[in-house]
């Protein structure tokens, strides 16, 4: 095989003396504190049962063979994105490959080059590389702070140029686990006539009274521009809807790069996001049991006088600030020893100091295993201080 270039080989090399270098690891065994899957639907035999059941139904085809534009846009598209549109009551609704071909999708083709667009400065990578795929001006905000977006909105609108305005945030964030003040965001966007955009990949089916998100537990939807919801975590299966008016799915459609030139999700794919979807909808156990655990597991921190260390938040993400790649890396290995599957989220993925250990809690948690967990982890940080 040819040689890596030396500057590719530089750049690995600096990744491991920043004791930061990435490895695909096998999927590893014990308790499952790491995983995206909230409700345990990855693993639900009923949802497999009920996903053959549709794709029988409709027809059995094993690829897409084609992209959605010429032979991919099997019949069960429509059906599930009406299914979809019904739940989060919207307008209209598009499913995409996958969460990261929605967010460049959606703003490598909306966002004009006269166009503007603020950004919170913790929005996840696929925000920023659709961002970055886009012609238009965007600027960062300091993470959920009102004023700062307040400040740059007032500056940025105070000519009399003509352009739209758009604001990006997420309702959970991927790392930290904490939410915006939705109301004040949408008040604020309405008050400077801005396209707000909500990613909601974490709080779909953690939020809300069967899951919708935190835009539907709060009865915003209808001031949202468009919203963004992702299968592949707490639905325990693979893609993402983009939500918004029938309009929008129809630019979306004309003009989504990562919709029109890529092979449409498989029809046993799409039968899985309707018989999630199904699940939520009519069984709240799950959701029940997974917000009763994370009550369980900030009562714990309080227990074990670790909220110093910890972010505040009300999601299944629950973040645990250690800093430094190689102490934070030795707290998981305290934690993986004992049997409890707790990832490190090294720089610079996160920033530098910031390092952190990324708890997720899951409806199938007990509640012996949260205290476990909390009780390892506060002596380990009891023992390094």
């Amino acid at each position: 095989m040819k040689k890596l270039p030396l500057k590719l080989e530089k750049r690995l090399q600096k990744r491991k003396d920043e004791d930061s270098f990435r490895k695909l690891l096998p999927f590893p065994r014990g308790v499952d504190f790491f995983s995206n899957d909230y409700l345990g639907f990855s693993r639900s035999e009923a949802i497999t049962g009920n996903s053959l059941k549709i794709i029988k139904e409709f027809g059995t085809v094993n690829g897409a063979t084609g992209s959605r534009l010429l032979s991919g846009n099997h019949p069960l598209f429509k059906k599930v994105e009406n299914q979809l549109a019904s739940f989060h009551n919207s307008q209209s609704a598009l499913i995409f490959n996958s969460g990261y071909d929605a967010n460049i999708g959606f703003f490598s083709a909306v966002l004009q080059k006269a166009d503007i667009i603020l950004y919170d400065e913790f929005s996840h990578a696929s925000i920023r590389d659709g961002l970055k795929m886009s012609l238009a001006r965007n600027y960062k905000f300091q993470h959920n702070d009102l004023g700062d977006l307040a400040q740059k909105l007032e500056r940025l609108t105070s000519n009399k140029e003509e352009k739209e305005i758009y604001i990006v945030t997420e309702s959970v964030f991927s790392m930290d686990g904490d939410s915006p003040d939705m109301i004040g965001l949408v008040e604020l966007a309405e008050k400077y006539h801005a396209n707000l955009i909500v990613d909601e990949a974490h709080a779909t089916g953690v939020f809300g009274e069967k899951g919708q998100g935190l835009v539907q537990q709060l009865k915003l939807e209808s001031r949202i521009f468009a919203r963004i919801h992702t299968f592949g975590k707490a639905m325990g299966c693979h893609g993402a809807v983009i939500l918004g008016s029938s309009d929008l799915k129809d630019y979306l459609v004309n003009f989504s790069r990562s919709l029109i030139y890529t092979t449409a999700l498989s029809p046993h794919a799409v039968a899985t996001i309707s018989a999630a979807y199904r699940n939520l909808d009519r069984e709240q156990g799950h959701l029940n049991e997974l917000k009763k655990n994370i009550q369980h597991f900030k009562s714990e921190i309080l227990q074990n006088n670790l909220q110093y260390i910890f972010i505040e938040s009300d999601s299944a993400i629950q973040a645990c600030v250690i800093s430094g790649n190689t102490k934070v890396k030795r707290a998981a290995l305290e934690l993986q020893k004992q049997g409890f599957i707790v990832k490190p989220i090294l720089s610079p993925t996160v920033p530098a100091e910031s390092e952190r250990l990324r708890f997720c809690i899951h409806s199938y948690n007990s509640k012996q295993e949260i205290s476990e967990v909390l009780k390892v982890l506060s002596n380990f940080v009891a023992n390094s201080e």
